[in-house]
């Protein structure tokens, strides 16, 4: 079943106008939950939607939250959140980033107390298209064991890095899970097993399959022990520069609430010029696709890239959705 874009997003908007939400933050955030299923990323877009209504029917999500500076050394902010809508309040905190960074040549906003912030991606392509490089991550509840331990003491803590190339902007953005819970519930949700091991079952060996893995908590950080270091550091630099909950703090939350976040920009301009970084893109892109495919015929993409086609044939012909999550969906305006 595919909707079309427009159909999606006013869903959304009146949805969330329903549930409380002003106008503006209602439709800033229809339009990033729709891009997100766009451009593929569906764990974040709708099949993500029913349990953002639950935050905000439990009283962890203030509709009429804004972000709030607390704080201002130069290029480096900090903010607080108030538990508002977090894709929200994440867009915010970018567009202020970047704001910085024209003036400084670079921006950092560590942004306290504030929720999932959705598709991390989102706010790399954000500073991206406005031509600026970007830096951002934010932290979890503990899901994930650190290297050589059974208990779940760390997050997944995603990590996002882009880059402003004209066709398709680079963006890389991973959790330092192998695999994030979201993929984890794409699979279970279409019946498919992981292509390569994602995690341990409840016999401890390493698994293919999604549910198990959802059932332990025990997902594989990515590089083993190198996933598990990235995460403490991520974890530590952000709790400090926001003065904000680090994981150990979100975890003794009901559910994964008042979370800490960073946005870091780079304006291009200020430091190499424009036109340096879009010929050193191009000839860093241009040598990569020399690369012979590792199978006859087969292709490979930079990352972004792939997002970028998907959105086209997702804008062209709809975009897949789960019939039974847009189908309770449409319930909430009857």
């Amino acid at each position: 079943m595919r909707i079309p874009y427009a159909e999606m997003k006013n869903l959304f908007e009146k949805i969330l106008i329903k549930y409380g939400f002003p106008e503006e933050t209602a439709s800033r955030a229809a339009r990033m939950f729709t891009d997100n299923s766009c451009d593929g990323v569906y764990s974040h877009g709708l099949n993500r939607f029913p349990r953002v209504l639950s935050y905000v029917s439990k009283g962890h999500i203030d509709p009429h939250a804004e972000p709030v500076l607390e704080e201002s050394f130069g290029a480096i902010e900090r903010w607080n959140g108030n538990r508002g809508m977090g894709c929200t309040n994440a867009a915010a905190a970018m567009d202020r980033a970047m704001d910085l960074a024209a003036r400084h040549g670079i921006g950092c906003v560590a942004l306290a107390n504030t929720n999932h912030w959705m598709r991390g991606g989102s706010y790399g392509l954000q500073a991206a298209r406005a031509g600026y490089m970007a830096i951002c991550w934010t932290n979890t509840r503990p899901n994930m064991p650190p290297w050589g331990a059974r208990d779940i003491r760390i997050g997944n803590n995603p990590l996002v890095m882009a880059f402003p190339v004209k066709d398709a902007p680079l963006v890389i953005d991973g959790a330092l899970a192998q695999f994030s819970y979201g993929a984890l519930e794409s699979h279970r949700l279409a019946g498919k097993q992981l292509p390569v091991p994602g995690g341990y079952d409840p016999e401890g060996k390493l698994t293919t399959d999604p549910a198990a893995i959802e059932e332990t908590w025990r997902v594989l950080p990515i590089g083993f022990w190198k996933g598990s270091g990235y995460s403490l550091a991520l974890d530590m630099i952000g709790a400090v520069l926001s003065k904000g909950n680090s994981v150990h703090q979100v975890g003794r939350y009901e559910d994964e609430i008042a979370l800490t976040q960073v946005f870091i920009a780079f304006d291009a301009e200020k430091t190499s010029g424009r036109n340096y970084a879009e010929e050193t893109a191009a000839a860093i892109l241009e040598d990569l696709k020399s690369a012979a495919p590792a199978e006859p015929g087969g292709s490979f993409f930079y990352p972004g890239e792939k997002a970028a086609f998907t959105r086209i044939d997702n804008m062209e012909k709809g975009i897949p959705v789960v019939e039974e999550i847009w189908n309770s969906l449409l319930k909430e305006l009857e």
